[in-house]
């Protein structure tokens, strides 16, 4: 099994996004920012500023720190103010013309946008626009945006992005940036993450507020749902274009997307991850004699359980942070080993116990079942896995890579099937109830939720245009690109 297999065994967030206005260090803030957002993107980055005159770019694929760490690299982005992005692909493949911030000239002037999230009317408004003549350079639904922008009959860019995200559907947070002003936009239902922050007199923008905690900025606050931010050198005024929604923030922020340092929705993700382990272990009780985490995003959820159920926590499965996702696997051999690139247990924790094995979640069961053989053939007496959210039964169209259903775990087996195939000796889920528990609520409010949980239930509170109405065309593009 490929490390890149491996990787498709867990959700990816589809990116990042960071913004800076009014900052002699704008691009280097930038690239600080996206580096604490590494994790909601590792395929391509990107940084466009604005001098007042002139915008300038450098996109590339990889990480943030192989193409932004150069001085020089950042001396060549001059300018007060930057946009970044942080990209995993799931619109579009992982190509360099899909690479943002994207950029176009119009007629008022240099635009940049970047943007986190799906547009789930991309497809059906792509071709609308291809037959009044645009022509398209990538296949990413950001462009999409692009186009409407420019053929918008509104006057200045302000009402001209209005008018453009009137028209699409879907979930989504965006940073824009002319050569005098910063835009930040979430959508009405408020799903995908945006924050507010300021160093001194710059204002920031981002996915998360870790992203000012590493360059020692301040959280102001949430973006709220459909809300428009406008940053100008006469300061920050907000708009509020759209029909208010009630908001449906994705839940699996908090189980998995988030860092667990960062605050989201005025709460810790640290703190709801704990909260979620002790909620697993009052609903889901074993008799057992260590608590070990899946690593690393399981870590959180398993101190919760341990401390709940007063059994022992232990690093019973250490994970090597040092392999890549592009590992050379010179044979079939090396290749069936590759859960062990990434872990290993630590047998003396293992041997002869109970074990509570708590991860973030199931997706394919490929990487479960592999740990589980693992924590086995280290000695385990018995494994019992806990899972800190409900079954994955659903695929996600808001920006979030997720296989098709007839791929998913556990839509296609029950709890005891999914336990056996495994290999476990039990396997609980944390219930939908539990899980809102966690996140600060009483319970699910099953007329109206107060999140976006269309993974874990299938009630999507967002149309599915392109998906329901059958826009999905076998390719987006003719052309296929070397690397």
């Amino acid at each position: 099994m490929s490390s890149d297999h491996l990787q498709k065994d867990k959700f990816h967030e589809e990116c990042g996004v960071f913004g800076v206005f009014g900052h002699p260090e704008a691009a280097a803030h930038t690239a600080l920012g996206l580096h604490a957002l590494q994790h909601r993107g590792q395929e391509s980055c990107g940084i466009v500023t604005s001098d007042s005159e002139m915008f300038h770019s450098h996109r590339a694929t990889g990480k943030v720190g192989d193409n932004f760490s150069d001085a020089s690299v950042i001396k060549k982005l001059p300018g007060y103010s930057a946009i970044g992005h942080n990209r995993y692909s799931t619109t579009g493949p992982n190509e360099e013309r899909n690479i943002q911030p994207m950029f176009a000239d119009y007629a008022f002037g240099g635009f940049a946008l970047a943007h986190n999230g799906n547009l789930t009317n991309a497809v059906q408004l792509r071709c609308d626009l291809m037959d009044k003549g645009s022509i398209f350079n990538s296949t990413s639904d950001t462009e999409t945006l692009i186009h409407l922008v420019a053929l918008s009959p509104q006057i200045n860019v302000i009402d001209k992005l209005v008018d453009a995200t009137s028209k699409v559907v879907g979930a989504y947070s965006l940073v824009a940036l002319t050569s005098d002003m910063l835009i930040g936009m979430r959508d009405p239902f408020g799903i995908r993450p945006l924050v507010l922050g300021q160093l001194d007199d710059a204002w920031l923008l981002a996915s998360e507020s870790v992203a000012f905690d590493i360059i020692g900025a301040n959280l102001i606050r949430e973006i709220k749902p459909g809300e428009m931010i406008v940053i100008t050198e006469n300061g920050l005024k907000s708009y509020h274009p759209f029909t208010v929604q009630k908001q449906r923030f994705c839940i699996f922020e908090y189980v998995y997307f988030s860092r667990p340092d960062s605050e989201v929705e005025g709460s810790s993700v640290y703190n709801v991850r704990k909260r979620i382990g002790q909620e697993l272990a009052q609903e889901s009780p074993v008799d057992a004699d260590v608590v070990v985490p899946v690593p690393d995003s399981g870590v959180p959820a398993a101190i919760g359980y341990a401390e709940a159920a007063s059994i022992p926590f232990e690093l019973g499965i250490i994970r090597n942070h040092y392999v890549g996702r592009t590992f050379i696997e010179p044979s079939d051999q090396i290749r069936h080993l590759g859960v062990k690139l990434k872990h290993n247990a630590n047998s003396g924790t293992l041997k002869g116990k109970k074990v509570v094995l708590v991860d973030d979640s199931i997706v394919r069961g490929t990487t479960s079942t592999k740990i589980v053989e693992m924590v086995r053939n280290a000695g385990a007496a018995e494994v019992h896995m806990r899972i800190a959210s409900p079954p994955t039964t659903h695929s996600c169209f808001y920006g979030v890579d997720t296989p098709e259903r007839k791929q998913l775990f556990a839509a296609q087996h029950n709890s005891l099937e999914m336990a056996k195939i495994i290999g476990v000796d039990s396997l609980s889920y944390i219930s939908i109830d539990g899980l809102y528990r966690a996140c600060g609520e009483n319970n699910r409010n099953n007329s109206f939720p107060q999140f976006c949980d269309a993974c874990f239930t299938g009630e999507y509170p967002i149309a599915l245009s392109d998906h329901d109405e059958g826009h999905t065309p076998a390719q987006l593009s003719l052309l296929t690109e070397s690397r």
